[in-house]
């Protein structure tokens, strides 16, 4: 192959990645919320995320369709969940995701388009209390841990 020819390819994947549009053989309309939703349960219980909630948003904000919410035993564990997290979105679905908070590993922000994760040191957790925003009145789901 020429290296004109790897050049190009090259430059076609960083578009494709620049652009937002998957990666992988799906295309960008065969990844849905629901889709994406259940990657990433499966990538938080792999990584041994705990009292993991999901959020059904539909109709409630134009945000997202779903809100996951988790806890990681340390900020190293947090940070780990979510790097994992979004490694495993982008390897399967083509999916890239925006993270914020890393650094600190407190909580971390994990932004998958139609899917918001929150990854949350227990006591961080216990301060902000975003289930109680956004889920109805007493009406928690937690996925098994």
């Amino acid at each position: 192959m020429k290296e004109d020819n790897v050049l190009s390819l090259t430059a076609d994947a960083a578009g494709a990645a620049d652009a937002g549009m998957p990666m992988t053989g799906l295309t960008h309309t065969e990844v849905t919320s629901e889709g994406v939703l259940a990657a990433v349960l499966k990538s938080l219980d792999d990584n041994k995320a705990e009292e993991t909630v999901q959020i059904d948003l539909r109709g409630k904000t134009s945000v997202c369709d779903h809100m996951v919410i988790c806890s990681g035993r340390s900020s190293r564990q947090v940070a780990s969940i979510a790097q994992k997290l979004a490694e495993d979105l982008k390897h399967e679905l083509g999916v890239l995701c925006k993270t914020e908070g890393e650094e600190t590993g407190d909580w971390v922000l994990i932004d998958a388009g139609d899917v918001i994760v929150h990854v949350f040191r227990p006591e961080v957790r216990d301060f902000y209390q975003l289930e109680k925003m956004w889920m109805p009145l007493g009406k928690v789901t937690q996925s098994p841990s």
